[in-house]
């Protein structure tokens, strides 16, 4: 394959998707608020002390590895 022959693919491709970009554009959803995961909730000022608790104790039962235990 010649050099002018890819170059015109490569044009013929870029061509082509320049007109096509708007049908392509108009068709992809727009992300509003009512996309959000329903089980998803945001966290107010009066629950963010007993959320920071909750966290910190999740953080503190996670399962760590020692580097002894590493190197094994």
């Amino acid at each position: 394959m010649s050099i002018a022959a890819i170059v015109l693919l490569v044009a013929a491709l870029v061509l082509l998707g320049a007109m096509e970009w708007p049908r392509v554009a108009r068709r992809r959803p727009k992300r509003t608020a009512r996309k959000r995961p329903s089980h998803l909730r945001v966290v107010d000022d009066d629950e963010s002390d007993e959320f920071a608790r909750s966290v910190e104790r999740d953080l503190a039962n996670l399962p760590t590895i020692d580097e002894r235990d590493r190197r094994r």
